[in-house]
């Protein structure tokens, strides 16, 4: 194992073991830089198949990392998880707001409907970033290298076109000021799962909170794709 992996698993172990421990409770981003962060769910085996097809039919929100079975009856999802890229942003000097005023990434439902697949169906979820028009063009060329993580934005600007009526007004998360010189940039994001699931309102399901991943020992070079 070599000097940048040890640090990795040490990172990644340091930090669970920290909030299991419950000596952290907030949000994720930032910890554990350079590791890459997933979304999670967990289902009974009945609906894990179908939620799988549902997976593999909205990548962009729902990016599969890994698939395990945690105990006999129940099956888990690792889903790619944009806190992951930005560490890749932060690196090129582009300013993340949310990281800046120390609150969670907004996020919105929007009126883009997501492919079904069994009981599973709904709108896409996104998550915003405030960029300068050159930085959210940079932020494009560099999101695109990480398509198991969301990739590249599904939409600039405009947050009326994709139903958002406020941005003031997150679903989830929390709202970050937007200045005049700038646009609002959405990526996929991995809530969608979990809106979707609340309305099939299964028996059981565990998933993270918003913006309160599950930090992996996977270094998030190993998923760029060029």
């Amino acid at each position: 194992m070599n000097e940048i992996v040890e640090r990795s698993v040490a990172a990644g172990s340091r930090e669970r073991l920290r909030i299991r421990a419950g000596e952290f409770s907030g949000t994720t981003a930032g910890l554990a830089p350079g590791n890459v962060q997933a979304n999670l769910v967990i289902l009974t085996k009945a609906l894990a198949h179908d939620f799988l097809r549902f997976a593999q039919a909205n990548p962009k929100p729902c990016p599969v990392l890994a698939v395990h079975v945690w105990r006999d009856d129940l099956v888990s999802f690792a889903l790619g998880c944009s806190f992951s890229f930005e560490q890749a942003l932060l690196e090129d000097g582009i300013e993340l707001r949310h990281l800046t005023c120390g609150s969670n990434v907004p996020m919105y439902r929007t009126n883009i409907p997501c492919a079904s697949a069994g009981p599973f169906a709904g709108p896409l979820v996104v998550s915003m970033r405030p960029l300068k028009p050159h930085d959210a063009i940079r932020a494009i060329q560099i999101t695109s290298r990480f398509p198991s993580v969301h990739g590249a934005p599904i939409h600039i600007g405009l947050p009326e076109a994709i139903g958002i009526k406020d941005l003031a007004k997150p679903d989830y998360g929390d709202a970050v000021p937007v200045k005049s010189d700038e646009l609002p940039v959405f990526w996929a994001c991995g809530v969608t799962p979990q809106a979707v699931i609340a309305e099939v309102r299964p028996d059981f399901c565990v998933t993270h909170a918003p913006g309160c991943m599950l930090i992996t020992d996977l270094r998030n070079t190993r998923l760029a794709s060029l």
